[in-house]
């Protein structure tokens, strides 16, 4: 997979060289670059952003460098994806990272101060698939925090990215739709605090029905949202 990050801050990306997906890198599973916007300017100043029409507070980024980076980085055959981090967007979900890892090439496009002039996105909607989308309902500064943790998420569902495959199978927001239940290691006690009894067992259908019921208690008591009728 082909990944590309258009932002003013391409230093925020430097955590895609730690740990799994440094080694995916290494190991061209996923091939990643940060972008810096300014790149695309042509005065001295390097300016990316201006005044609103219509009034407003804040400023917003202007669309002639974007429409260059995006001449640069789109693939011909329309096949990119271009997703506009937005809190006005659809809401990342599990699915979402499935439904994208399958993609052969993902350009995010990082917003800062006030967003981007609508006409980027009308324009990048003429030359690639484009999706607005929000990691929750809260405002960030920038766009560049959201697409790392859509990175990570999309990638680490990719073949290889992550050592034991079975370790995705049974995690929180899976196609169970539980929150994944609690997990415990050595030593047994610990502080005063024991591992369940059933877990040292060895039973293994009594353990898989005590992490069920786990799951289907914390998710009753976390996100009720996700249980069904």
């Amino acid at each position: 997979m082909r990944i590309d990050a258009v932002t003013i801050f391409p230093e925020y990306f430097d955590a895609l060289n730690l740990s799994l997906l440094g080694k995916a890198r290494e190991n061209n599973l996923i091939e990643f670059k940060a972008h810096d916007l300014r790149n695309w300017t042509s005065d001295r100043h390097r300016t990316v952003d201006d005044s609103p029409y219509g009034g407003g507070a804040g400023m917003l980024m202007k669309p002639e460098p974007w429409g260059l980076a995006l001449d640069e980085l789109l693939d011909a055959d329309g096949e990119t994806i271009v997703i506009f981090t937005n809190p006005a967007g659809e809401v990342f979900k599990q699915a979402t990272a499935h439904e994208l890892a399958g993609a052969e090439h993902i350009v995010f496009a990082c917003g800062r101060y006030e967003g981007i002039d609508q006409r980027v996105i009308d324009y990048a909607s003429t030359k690639a698939k484009v999706r607005l989308i929000s990691i929750g309902d809260y405002i960030l500064n920038g766009g560049e925090v959201a697409a790392i943790a859509m990175i990570e998420s999309i990638a680490r569902l990719i073949p290889g990215v992550i050592g034991n495959a079975e370790s995705l199978v049974e995690e929180s927001h899976t196609d169970s739709g539980l929150l994944e239940y609690p997990s415990y290691t050595k030593p047994a006690s610990w502080r005063g605090f024991d591992v369940p009894e059933v877990l040292t067992s060895g039973n293994h259908a009594a353990i898989a029905a005590w992490r069920h019921a786990q799951q289907v208690e914390r998710t009753r008591a976390v996100r009720p949202d996700l249980l069904s009728d």
